[in-house]
């Protein structure tokens, strides 16, 4: 994992799959960029780790980094893989679980 700080990781040729650690038996995230437009966070999920459901004001973008998730987004099912994107709609129930250990980066666009 780059240890180099979130200022520091501007102007970097970046592995996004490289900022964040698998740790066991849990879910692990890195904030690189946070701003009043955005963020981007990139997480880690062992397997069987996930988020319940639930909604978000504003339109979420995540893409499959590494590994394998199963996605719900309003009572669809979704299987997913490292190297696809899916988009969740603001204020659209949506949820995720880990079927092998996962990496995503989740971009949150407000506004």
């Amino acid at each position: 994992m780059s240890t180099h700080s979130r200022e520091e990781l501007g102007g970097r040729v970046l592995r996004l799959e490289d900022l964040v650690d698998y740790r066991a038996g849990t879910v692990a995230s890195r904030m690189i960029v946070n701003n009043p437009a955005g963020s981007i966070t990139i997480f880690s999920f062992d397997e069987g780790e996930g988020l319940s459901e639930h909604t978000a004001p504003f339109d979420a973008v995540v893409t499959i980094l590494d590994g394998e998730t199963e996605v719900w987004v309003a009572g669809e099912t979704h299987q997913m893989k490292a190297g696809e994107t899916i988009i969740f709609p603001a204020n659209v129930p949506h949820a995720l679980s880990a079927v092998t250990p996962f990496k995503m980066a989740l971009v949150m666009i407000r506004g």
